[in-house]
């Protein structure tokens, strides 16, 4: 090793730094392969390193606009470090690996490794090969190898954790390019789901979303419609679980036992992300979603019906193609409808390799940023009267870390309401720790968040906080890694633009 390299490991051990891009199951994939790496002797390169870590893996996206060109641009700003540094190491993993394969090194030629969303579990091997035949290696399995929970992770919280209960999906959305590039829907055993959740919980975790492409589906790979109700019933049993979540599920998936297991299980958090990419009927069928609009509000209504506090977000596509004015009025209608306590919105743009980047009467750029700006005013003021109804109410909340960007300056905490709306409190004169449990009074709304002003009314020491603090006295014993830059367990500080997940469920 150089003495360039040298410089940038920690205690002579190489270093690595993961940059995720895209939805939560990438989230996902970059904590077990950071978990792979650490397992692998590997460490986390000190914060604001930019690319001088050892190695440095990109888990990509397919699904964003000019996704590609991103990649690219990145790898470009890399090549000139990784020419002066012998011995440094470049991956690129993620569902535009396994769209692109060979190209990337084409495109990229400094490149050492490109693998797929099926064998993230190989990048460890992949790197040292490269290393010792100093050649490229691209590796993409087209079936899945390992289900990702299996893998060793390094989680990003202490107190809250993903669990994938499945991977892949089975619709076929003209506008996503997921399912060709994370196969058919594979369902994960229930024994397997509620042993990771049962160790998690062990290990001080308090919070767990369960994660699928289409997650309420799951149970057609193993035969079984209501498996997905019974699995959040059987959550529920869990001592020492208070929260959980799910994410994305899909309208034509979503059946009534499955309201009924979120309004009786009582950890089950009221709470539902429930994707409408368009409130139009022409434009659903033109989508290939297998819903219509009627479908779509029978759902919102009857989960009201049943958890009347429940917060519902969504997702919504603007601008698709063949999209008139009378269909983006349509999709109006819905939010107004619904009343969603926020949308994640997106301007419809190309996707390569998708049907509807074929289609013909694609919609200028003008009018699609004009419907977006009127969808967009509307939401914004939906979210903001549903915030306003919460003022009054004494909530729950779970301490959060680093989702407060003013907390140091107003001397305020923020945790996530049950119904995983944001809140900043007022900093209670005891300790409280990221996992802990306060409980506020609200007293002012703002469209994305809420605040409780006064003293706390309780503060609840939790396991979950105890984990914390465990962790980050274990963090200060070594050298401070880079965090990857994701966001944590739970809805990120909702901005109109930005989605929950890839917008593809």
């Amino acid at each position: 090793m150089s003495s360039i390299d040298r410089s940038q490991s920690v205690g002579g051990t190489r270093t690595y730094e993961v940059r995720t891009y895209g939805c939560q199951m990438n989230v996902h994939d970059s904590e077990r392969l950071s978990g792979l790496l650490e397992d692998a002797g590997y460490v986390r390169a000190p914060e604001g390193a930019d690319g001088d870590a050892d190695v440095v893996v990109f888990n990509t996206c397919a699904v964003r606009e000019n996704a590609d060109n991103k990649l690219y641009g990145n790898l470009g700003h890399l090549a000139p470090k990784k020419a002066s540094r012998p011995g440094m190491q470049i991956a690129v993993g993620g569902c535009l690996a396994q769209k692109d394969r060979d190209t990337i090194v084409k495109r990229a030629p400094w490149v050492d490794v490109v693998f797929g969303t099926h064998n993230i579990g190989k990048l460890p091997v992949l790197l040292e090969r490269a290393r010792v035949q100093e050649d490229a290696q691209v590796e993409i399995a087209e079936s899945l190898e390992a289900f990702p929970s299996t893998l060793p992770t390094r989680r990003e919280s202490a107190y809250a954790a993903w669990v994938s209960i499945s991977v892949g999906c089975n619709n076929t959305c003209t506008f996503c390019i997921v399912p060709a590039l994370r196969g058919k829907e594979k369902d994960r055993r229930p024994g397997d789901i509620l042993a990771e959740v049962e160790a998690l919980v062990a290990e001080g975790v308090s919070e767990i979303t369960l994660l699928g492409q289409n997650v309420n589906a799951y149970g057609s790979d193993i035969g079984d419609r209501e498996a997905f109700s019974k699995l959040l019933r059987a959550c529920g049993t869990i001592e020492g679980l208070e929260r959980v979540r799910f994410t994305s599920p899909h309208p034509r998936d979503f059946t009534d036992d499955v309201i009924a297991a979120m309004a009786e299980t009582p950890n089950a958090m009221p709470q539902l992300h429930m994707p409408l990419q368009s409130g139009s009927d022409p434009v659903l069928k033109a989508m290939r979603r297998s819903y219509r609009q009627e479908r779509y509000l029978g759902i919102i209504e009857k989960v009201r019906a049943a958890i009347p506090h429940a917060a519902i977000t969504t997702d919504i596509i603007v601008g698709f193609p063949g999209e008139t004015e009378e269909d983006f009025e349509q999709t109006l209608h819905v939010v107004r409808e619904a009343r969603f306590a926020q949308a994640f919105t997106f301007q419809y743009s190309k996707r390569p390799g998708t049907p509807a980047a074929e289609m013909e009467n694609q919609i200028p750029k003008a009018v699609v940023q004009e419907r977006y700006e009127r969808l967009v005013a509307l939401q914004e003021e939906i979210s903001w009267e549903e915030n306003k109804k919460q003022v009054g109410r004494t909530l729950e909340l779970m301490v959060a870390e680093g989702e407060g960007r003013k907390d140091g300056s107003t001397h305020r905490l923020s945790g996530r309401a049950p119904d995983n709306r944001l809140v900043h409190f007022t900093k209670p004169g005891q300790e409280v720790r990221p996992g802990d449990v306060v409980t506020v009074e609200i007293t002012y709304a703002a469209p994305h968040h809420l605040l409780a002003e006064g003293e706390a009314l309780d503060v609840r020491r939790t396991r979950a906080g105890d984990a914390w603090e465990k962790r980050n006295a274990a963090e200060q014993a070594k050298p401070v890694g880079v965090m990857l830059g994701l966001p944590k367990v739970g809805a990120p500080d909702p901005q109109p633009a930005v989605a929950s997940g890839c917008g593809c469920d």
